[in-house]
C-alpha cells in the first residue's frame, strides 16, 4: 500500500459528463446537458438486499446469500442560470409519454490541488423523475438553486 492510499479525498471538486442513449440504440455523444455546472451531487448509493436461508437442524444463525441490488435516486443541484437543458430533458419525458433519451452520467471526483480525476462513478441509463425550481422570495439574498432527480439502472465505480 502506497503512503498516499490512506489520505482521504476532499469532496469539493467534481465534474459531470452526460452521454445520450437514444431509444433506437444508436450512439449520441451529446454531453452538453447543463455543462457540468453543479454545486452538489447526492445519492451515489447501492444497496444489496441479502437473502436469508434457514437450514433445518442448524439453530445457531442463518446462511446469508447475495440478493437483488437497488440504487438510490441521484440528486443534482446547481445555481439557476439561463441554461434550460435540465428542464428540456425532463419535459421530453412527460411529452413523450414515458419515453425519453436516457443518459449515461459520469461523475468525476477531482483532487483538490492537482485537479486530476481520483475516482469516477457512472450511472447507467439515467432518467429524470423530478425537476425542482428554486423557491422565489423577494426578501432573500441567496442564489436560486434548481435540482433534478435521476433514477438509473446501474452504478459502477470506474478506474481513474
Amino acid at each position: 500500500m502506497a503512503e498516499n492510499d490512506s489520505v482521504p479525498f476532499g469532496n469539493f471538486q467534481y465534474t459531470l459528463e452526460f452521454t445520450g442513449t437514444p431509444l433506437d440504440g444508436s450512439s449520441d455523444s451529446n454531453s452538453a446537458v447543463a455543462a457540468g455546472a453543479f454545486a452538489e451531487c447526492s445519492g451515489l448509493e447501492a444497496t444489496m438486499e441479502p437473502k436469508v436461508i434457514k437450514e433445518g437442524g442448524q439453530n445457531y444463525g442463518t446462511h446469508q446469500r447475495a440478493g437483488s441490488v437497488s440504487f438510490a435516486t441521484v440528486i443534482l443541484r446547481r445555481g439557476m442560470t439561463s441554461n434550460t437543458d435540465l428542464w428540456k430533458w425532463f419535459s421530453d419525458l412527460t411529452l413523450n409519454r414515458g419515453y425519453t433519451l436516457r443518459k449515461d452520467v459520469t461523475i468525476n471526483h477531482l483532487d483538490h490541488s492537482t485537479k486530476i480525476v481520483v475516482r469516477s462513478w457512472q450511472l447507467s441509463r439515467a432518467m429524470p423523475v423530478k425537476f425542482k425550481s428554486s423557491d422565489l422570495n423577494a426578501k432573500g439574498a441567496d442564489i436560486a438553486i434548481e435540482e433534478i432527480h435521476l433514477v438509473h439502472e446501474g452504478l459502477q465505480l470506474l478506474e481513474p
